[in-house]
């Protein structure tokens, strides 16, 4: 992922500031000079860093300081908060409304994934009730409708194009008009990709922006331009009102810190990011918890989303009464593949968790353990209810295992490695049994005042030993909670309770 080096060099800073038996100047040097080493190399613009550098060392003045303050709390806060004003123009986007027409137009460099990301835009907010359309103004580039079109159709989005009409303005004009009759309220517009070197483009751009009257301009940045984006950007700003970013390619390897001073360049907030190939590879972007994934303090509000976003509500509180019991079937283990599948790249829910980073697992180890996941979920598709629901694996002899690896399309060796799989993360899940679900009542007086304390209480000694005791609990609160260290609402409702 890209950033994803970036971040563990940060953190590594970070890590040997904290490290530290005093916090004095020459240690704050140390990691400011390692933090500025590791934005340089991810191609962050210089005068963007230096100016990072110089505000950090005016916030912190270690002189100042009474003995009683945390330094190293200080340092990290303005750390975060410099890196969060890089990336935050400090002003909204403009947001489109449902059931009010809206034409967005899309501007960006050759080859930088601009009519991928159209439709990615369109996808996103079809999912959320709108009702957009496609324009294809690129008469420019060979085979643009046709991408626009194939892309759009899987998509089933309504869209708009000429094989004949080389006139971009025209073609734009008409195709905002007809959906516009048809009540489309996000009217989405593809222009040709251009260069800044590109007079003639550039001014066919102002001619599409003039005729059709854009809500928003989105700049769409390809994440691996390098030092090259700032200019870039800035030249078109320049041309047209350029409202929102969209950083592509962040599956890559490449740096990325150029794409993101882009930002500084168009003061322009970045809105989204893409994350792959596929239409749903496509993220909202906010500032916070971009940056605290980025230092390994992770997102624990996003990690909740994707929890709520995959178990229902209603399902929750019997997921927990059935760790409570430390009963694990082959069918529990099916349900909950199926929620790691719905929840995406494994490696990007990872680096929501506060501690872990994005690195722990490897690009092509993501795929394979995705893999091996759905591998797996075929071979129960061939067991009996009997089967499934059972505790016992010794039920499943090996004539089962014949059965289903013949029902499955697989090896038996593969049926023995899935059994194998099963008791490992049934020894796991035993090991939760014990949890002490308060009840509602309980629970919403708890979320008030919730501490480490508590904590330690409800969750089963095997489990408390693992997270490195009840300092390890406490480090982990802070990291979920803030600085109050207390137990974030989010967490409260997965243990069924908080407010519903």
């Amino acid at each position: 992922m890209v950033l994803a080096e970036l971040g563990s060099s940060i953190s590594r800073a970070l890590q040997q500031m904290s490290n530290a038996t005093i916090i004095d100047e020459k240690v704050l040097t140390d990691c400011l000079n390692e933090i500025t080493r590791a934005l340089l190399q991810s191609d962050v613009q210089f005068k963007l860093v230096r100016d990072m550098q110089s505000n950090i060392k005016k916030i912190v003045n270690l002189e100042d300081l009474a003995a009683g303050h945390n330094k190293r709390r200080i340092i990290q806060q303005a750390i975060f908060n410099e890196l969060c004003k890089m990336l935050d123009p400090g002003k909204p986007s403009f947001t489109p409304k449902k059931g009010k027409t809206s034409v967005v137009m899309f501007v960006g460099l050759q080859g930088s994934g601009k009519t991928t990301t159209c439709t990615k835009y369109a996808y996103y907010h079809q999912k959320k009730g709108w009702k957009p359309a496609l324009v294809c103004a690129d008469t420019f580039r060979a085979g643009a409708f046709d991408q626009l079109k194939q892309n759009a159709t899987k998509a089933k989005i309504p869209f708009y194009g000429s094989y004949t009409e080389s006139d971009p303005v025209k073609i734009a004009v008409e195709g905002v008009d007809r959906f516009k009759k048809e009540n489309c309220d996000l009217i989405i517009v593809d222009t040709s990709g251009r260069h800044k070197q590109e007079a003639s483009l550039f001014e066919e751009m102002r001619q599409v922006s003039e005729a059709t009257k854009p809500d928003l301009v989105i700049f769409v940045m390809d994440s691996s331009i390098g030092q090259a984006a700032f200019d870039q950007a800035q030249a078109f700003k320049e041309s047209v009102a350029v409202g929102a970013v969209i950083i592509t390619k962040m599956d890559g390897h490449a740096k990325g810190g150029g794409a993101l001073s882009a930002v500084a360049a168009t003061k322009s907030p970045v809105i989204f990011i893409g994350t792959g190939e596929h239409m749903d590879e496509f993220e909202l972007f906010d500032v916070k918890p971009f940056v605290s994934r980025l230092l390994g303090m992770g997102d624990w509000s996003g990690f909740m989303d994707k929890i709520h976003e995959v178990v229902p509500m209603d399902q929750q509180p019997e997921l927990l009464q059935k760790l409570s019991e430390g009963t694990f079937t082959l069918r529990i283990m099916y349900e909950q593949f199926q929620n790691i599948l719905k929840m995406g790249p494994i490696g990007q829910v990872f680096s929501m968790l506060p501690g872990f980073s994005a690195e722990l697992i490897p690009k092509g180890h993501e795929k394979e353990s995705q893999a091996k996941i759905k591998r797996y979920m075929t071979m129960m598709d061939s067991m009996t209810n009997e089967e499934l629901d059972s505790t016992n694996p010794k039920l499943i002899t090996d004539s089962r295992m014949m059965r289903i690896a013949r029902g499955s399309g697989r090896q038996v060796r593969e049926v023995m490695d899935m059994l194998e799989e099963y008791k490992r993360l049934a020894k796991i899940w035993t090991k939760m049994k014990g949890l002490k679900i308060p009840k509602k009542g309980e629970m919403n007086a708890l979320s008030r005042n919730v501490n480490a304390q508590h904590m330690s209480k409800v969750l089963p000694p095997q489990m408390l030993k693992q997270m490195g005791g009840m300092g390890g609990l406490q480090n982990l609160m802070k990291q979920m909670g803030g600085m109050g260290g207390g137990m974030p609402k989010d967490m409260m409702s997965m243990f069924g309770g908080g407010d519903k």
